[in-house]
């Protein structure tokens, strides 16, 4: 596999990066959440959460509370976790629903498709309808939600372009992987960072730091089997030409993707997908990490691991999944401490958003770009370097 043709505008970076408010400042922090998460496609789960008809799973993002829906049909609906009636929270832990959704404060149901069912004594004891209280008015609110690559996406304010147009380039590099995933048992893991949750962004865009923070990783995907993926303002990561398979030690090996083209015989790539996903490919497996803000400084990191048949999620294949997933939980592991050492550094008042590589931070370079286009309009409550990102060889 080559790497791409890197157009100027986006392989040469600013000279500086993001300043310490976009990791520090509460305010900053808070107008983050509404334009770079809110305002965008932000990964709030995975389809995996709700596996079967009837499966509901509440997520709170950011304060957003969100209620995960798979309805009769096998549909996954995505809608605001809010009776209509007196706003109260209406799931409050995942579970399995035969029939209507029960708010339990006055029992007002909602199908699965959101509609408004019932209004028990809505007009009165023993009266269930009132003329002022419409059903077809009332259902739940719609999130706008989309899934790639075992992701729920939501674009929570309803602003964003559609989702198909707005991951039409990762999905056209990447079109090995657009089929269906699955996550067995030893799949998962979640990490709690003291971290803001863009420094995980950066440390995954980069292979610069892999010599001496992954050494066991260095030892056969080196440095320079790596390169930067750089060339789209939405996303931006890294490849390996080196990628070794798993195998058992009966010599078994899991499953490849469908119809894998050879150029991933022996190759990878990690992509950040803009604001908060982290995504992996290889032959035989992905995964995401969806990277929930859970304050200015705190990061929750949710790890899932997919194959591509459903048959890799059996117990013939469990010594496997087990290992890949202890893998990849080194690797994360090892970054905790750079990530973390970041955001105290961060606290350094003279620190000024740092020197970049012209070739190895090319990637992380376009994040910081990303970030500053889209608080452009903000430019008054952010760093001065912002605009500088904004200006600095914008295509």
């Amino acid at each position: 596999m080559r790497a791409p043709e890197i157009p100027p505008s986006l392989s040469t970076p600013p000279e500086r990066g993001l300043g310490n408010t976009h990791y520090v400042d509460q305010a900053t922090h808070e107008l983050e959440r509404q334009l770079l998460l809110f305002d965008q496609w932000a990964g709030i789960g995975f389809t995996s959460d709700v596996p079967q008809p009837g499966d509901v799973k509440p997520i709170d993002f950011i304060g957003m509370p969100l209620l995960l829906v798979r309805d009769h049909d096998g549909e996954l609906g995505l809608f605001q976790n809010t009776c209509r009636h007196r706003g109260m929270i209406l799931v409050s832990e995942a579970t399995h629903i035969r029939r209507v959704i029960r708010c339990p404060y006055h029992s007002w149901c909602y199908d699965l498709a959101g509609e408004l069912q019932a209004t028990p004594h809505v007009g009165g004891p023993g009266r269930n309808t009132h003329d002022s209280i419409r059903l077809n008015d009332l259902g739940l609110i719609r999130i706008p939600a989309a899934e790639f690559l075992g992701v729920v996406f939501a674009n929570i304010s309803g602003t964003a372009p559609p989702f198909d147009q707005a991951t039409e380039a990762l999905k056209g590099r990447w079109s090995d992987f657009n089929q269906p995933v699955f996550s067995g048992t030893e799949s998962s893991r979640t990490l709690d960072v003291r971290t803001n949750w863009k420094l995980a962004v950066e440390n995954f865009c980069e292979s610069y730091h892999l010599p001496w923070i992954h050494p066991g990783l260095n030892a056969y995907s080196r440095l320079a089997d790596h390169y930067n993926i750089d060339d789209n303002p939405a996303f931006s990561g890294q490849g390996t030409r080196v990628y070794r398979q798993l195998a058992d030690t009966q010599g078994m090996r899991l499953p490849d993707f469908n119809g894998i083209g050879s150029a991933w015989d022996t190759a990878g790539e990690y992509i950040a997908l803009f604001p908060n996903v982290l995504l992996g490919v290889h032959r035989d497996h992905c995964y995401a990490m969806v990277l929930e803000p859970a304050a200015q400084d705190r990061t929750l990191e949710h790890l899932r691991l997919f194959y591509t048949e459903e048959a890799a999620t059996e117990p013939r294949f469990e010594s496997l999944r087990r290992e890949n997933l202890r893998l990849w939980c080194v690797v994360f592991d090892e970054d905790v401490s750079v990530v973390e050492g970041m955001q105290r550094g961060r606290q350094g008042i003279h620190f000024d958003g740092g020197h970049f590589s012209p070739v190895m931070d090319a990637s992380t370079a376009v994040f910081h770009r990303w970030v500053a286009r889209t608080m452009e309009h903000t430019r008054g409550t952010a760093h001065s370097n912002t605009q500088a990102l904004v200006d600095a060889r914008s295509p």
